[in-house]
């Protein structure tokens, strides 16, 4: 990258080698566990975290906030870059690769690596590509075949496209916000945030949010996607994401109350989908692990997680 990640205290960079023989970029940061050994002994081992980034971002956006939130609240935290983005290898041809394909990425570095179903994160686009992994594990335990994505502890949708992809998003806000329509597909099908900060700021971030602070995410956005994550014409040919009836992963939808990219009605989808109440965060905007409040979203997230582990469900 043009600009490098200065990555934080306690943060290493690893490369995944994957079947193609690319390599696929992860900063990991290690669970610190401050917990007395009563405690530990009561208390399941916490599952890994594993995140996924969406469109002109890789594993550093996570690296900023959320992984030392995390990790100093005892996960061991994993963020990639998917291929082409951030530090990782590009493939041949015109984009980063599919959704089967980003899956299948994210599936072959939790099979090799992760020891413990891990919890899944996904923001934007991720969320698809995590969408599309929950829908593979399912498709796999009917037909009964090899199990190549391997089980979760469960799934976190932030800011998530929705099943049906961004086609109702567009349409939606072409009839009701057409101004919003344009900036939105300026900003990101133009990639006019990357010369415009106000474009960028409206796009990803709150208004409060310094300006020093979005010029900073708008360079490494900038440098992060030397290619597209998808062909969009053929992204939206496969979608919806199949149905996962029967799914025994746990899932969180978790929506941004001034997101300008995707609207309520997108959060709404997703939480039927999966027959959940979505849950929305005032005061963010859609990059809700980089934003002025970004500890409002880790902290809901956190919370889950502690849900589930009483639940016995990790």
């Amino acid at each position: 990258m043009k600009v490098p990640y200065e990555l934080k205290q306690g943060q290493s960079r690893l490369f995944h080698k994957l079947p193609s023989g690319l390599d696929m970029e992860v900063i990991f940061q290690k669970g610190l566990n401050r917990r007395n050994p009563e405690e530990r002994r009561e208390r399941s081992e916490n599952p890994p975290l594993v995140f996924v980034h969406g469109s002109f971002h890789a594993a550093w956006c996570w690296a900023e906030h959320w992984l030392p939130f995390f990790s100093q609240n005892g996960f061991d935290c994993y963020a990639l870059s998917l291929l082409a983005q951030g530090e990782s290898d590009e493939p041949a041809g015109p984009v980063a690769g599919s959704l089967q394909t980003h899956a299948a990425d994210v599936a072959d570095f939790i099979r090799k690596v992760i020891t413990l179903p891990p919890v899944l994160l996904g923001h934007s686009f991720g969320g698809l590509i995590v969408q599309y992994y929950i829908a593979s594990i399912r498709s796999e335990q009917i037909l009964e075949t090899e199990s190549l994505h391997p089980d979760l502890a469960g799934a976190v949708l932030i800011c998530s496209v929705p099943p049906s992809g961004n086609s109702g998003l567009v349409w939606r806000y072409l009839f009701s916000k057409p101004i919003a329509a344009f900036k939105v597909t300026r900003s990101l099908a133009a990639k006019a945030f990357q010369t415009s900060l106000p474009l960028c700021k409206e796009t990803f971030f709150s208004a409060e949010m310094e300006d020093h602070l979005v010029q900073r995410y708008q360079k490494l956005m900038t440098e992060s996607s030397r290619m597209p994550l998808f062909d969009l014409r053929k992204l939206n040919a496969s979608l919806p994401v199949p149905s996962v009836l029967n799914s025994s992963t746990e899932v969180l939808v978790l929506g941004a109350n001034d997101d300008f990219i995707v609207d309520t009605e997108g959060l709404k989808e997703t939480g039927r989908f999966y027959g959940v109440s979505p849950v929305s965060i005032e005061g963010v905007a859609h990059d809700l692990m980089l934003d002025c409040s970004w500890e409002k979203g880790a902290k809901a997230i956190l919370s889950w997680l502690s849900g589930l582990n009483k639940q016995g469900k990790i």
